[in-house]
């Protein structure tokens, strides 16, 4: 597969294009993205669906200047698929013909069961992992279910239910009853689900989770993986629905999406009112662009990951961690401080996971600047910690690389970030651990050279080298969990 990849998603509101690049076998991270809302569906479905000349004029103009991006950074395959609009439109061949002969581009129109697909297979890889969980995606003509289960992907659906759909057919002409009726009667066919947890993909999902986050002053600045209490979305969608445009505005809703917002925000009400077992929410960042570019990624694996893989993880070693070897170092120690002390210290074993984590990526700092290495740790993990952490994992992880070393977590950091962190007493645990790992490792051993032992508070460090650096950096950790350290040479 090429070292960088262009995919254009065409779809009936907007036109994305990714630019991705690998840094090894799996791992990537998107060089480049832009979004064009040319609204290609615009006046079609008052017209027989057919695509009317100006939204496609704007449509071709944007994928001219999207292939000039991909050009100047020398992306070396282009993958274009085409959703709803094109999939519908009685005269597409004008538009894909002058595409084809102009700009030379290949566009594959998919449709719906595959365009649910590839949403999913999106979620499924680079969401946390999910149980009876049914994916949304909400577009402009159509919209599409998946049943997930962990990285397993069924019963894909697809709908003629979509914003600007709705938007033509209903809303322009204040018809919301039959457009709830419409509604009812195509989510019919999803009468016998039970899923427990929906996953939002799509602009409108993010634009009404994005809304939530501002209204309630949510701390992490990061979409994708947002995750909250259906009740409390249940409400806003009710707000939504109830507002006029200065209520929107309000409510936080960016002015580009008052004319469809509604219409999406209805689908979803109709949906929660069939969906009867669904407790949560969560919001992917991902959707159609990134399932093109994993289907081409991983199509000798079955679409899906190594066991235990995550490219974000994978993606800072490769690009930030020069000594390898030093990072393994600090993650085995570090699972193995945990299990020796995690009952001693009362933290919940959950946490390993993150400890072993934050070890692991606590060098990605350095290859900034040395000597503010723990700043630099923090917020490149922060942001590049993207795809299968949730946001209270993602927060611990980078909040134990930001203190490690000699100092336990400020209060201001913790009251900030206070719904995303564990209890203090586990953070300060947690925290102490990975700085005793890098005092442990101060004096840069080829192979830990030395062993552990752990009995009634006292934790024997057992070596027959010199560790005199080590414990000199063991001396200036803050220990406020009663754990008394001895040498033994």
């Amino acid at each position: 597969m090429a070292k960088r990849t262009t995919v254009i998603d065409i779809g009936s509101n907007s036109i994305r294009m990714v630019v991705y690049e690998k840094t090894s076998r799996f791992a990537f991270h998107i060089l480049h993205e832009a979004k064009a809302k040319v609204r290609l569906s615009e006046d079609a479905y008052k017209n027989g669906g057919n695509l009317q000349n100006l939204p496609m004029q704007r449509a071709y103009d944007a994928l001219d200047n999207f292939l000039t991006i991909s050009s100047s950074l020398k992306s070396r395959k282009i993958l274009c698929v085409a959703t709803s609009a094109l999939r519908d439109a009685p005269n597409k061949k004008i538009f894909l013909k002058k595409v084809s002969k102009n700009l030379k581009l290949n566009i594959k129109i998919i449709d719906g069961k595959r365009e649910s697909y590839l949403g999913a297979i999106a979620c499924a890889n680079l969401l946390p992992k999910q149980e009876n969980a049914i994916s949304i995606d909400i577009g402009g003509g159509s919209t599409e279910f998946s049943i997930i289960n962990n990285d397993n992907v069924k019963n894909t659906i697809s709908l003629e239910l979509g914003t600007v759909r709705l938007k033509e057919l209903f809303f322009d002409k204040g018809n919301i009853k039959d457009a709830i009726s419409y509604i009812d009667k195509k989510l019919d066919t999803l009468e016998t689900l039970e899923p427990t947890t929906i996953i939002g993909i799509g602009g409108t999902f993010r634009a009404i989770s994005n809304a939530i986050m501002q209204t309630n002053n949510y701390p992490l600045k990061k979409l994708h993986s947002f995750e909250g209490d259906i009740s409390k979305f249940k409400t806003f969608l009710d707000n939504i629905l109830d507002a006029d445009e200065k209520q929107l505005e309000l409510l936080n809703i960016k002015s580009d999406r008052f004319d469809i917002i509604k219409p999406g925000a209805l689908i979803l009400s109709r949906l929660l009112n069939k969906l009867q077992h669904i407790e949560k929410f969560i919001t992917s960042g991902v959707g159609v662009r990134e399932g093109v570019y994993l289907s081409d990624l991983l199509r000798n694996s079955k679409d899906k990951f190594p066991e235990n893989y995550n490219v974000s993880v994978r993606y800072l070693i490769d690009k930030h961690i020069q000594d390898i070897n030093y990072a393994n170092q600090l993650n085995k120690l570090s699972k193995q401080l945990f299990d020796l002390t995690y009952k001693h210290l009362k933290v919940d074993k959950k946490y390993r996971y993150e400890l072993a984590t934050a070890s692991k990526l606590y060098p990605v700092g350095s290859n900034i600047n040395f000597y503010s290495q723990n700043k630099h740790s923090y917020y490149l993990i922060q942001g590049a910690l993207e795809y299968g952490f949730t946001h209270k994992e993602i927060q611990l992880i980078s909040t134990l690389t930001r203190y490690a070393k000699n100092k336990l977590p400020s209060t201001s950091h913790i009251e900030k970030y206070q719904e995303l962190l564990p209890p203090k007493q586990n953070l300060d645990a947690l925290s102490y651990l990975i700085s005793l790992s890098i005092s442990l490792l101060s004096h840069k051993p080829r192979n830990i050279d030395f062993s552990l032992s752990f009995d009634n508070g006292v934790l024997k460090i057992i070596s027959s080298n010199n560790l005199y650096l080590t414990k000199e950096a063991v001396k200036k950790l803050s220990n406020t969990n009663d754990i008394k350290i001895v040498f033994d040479n």
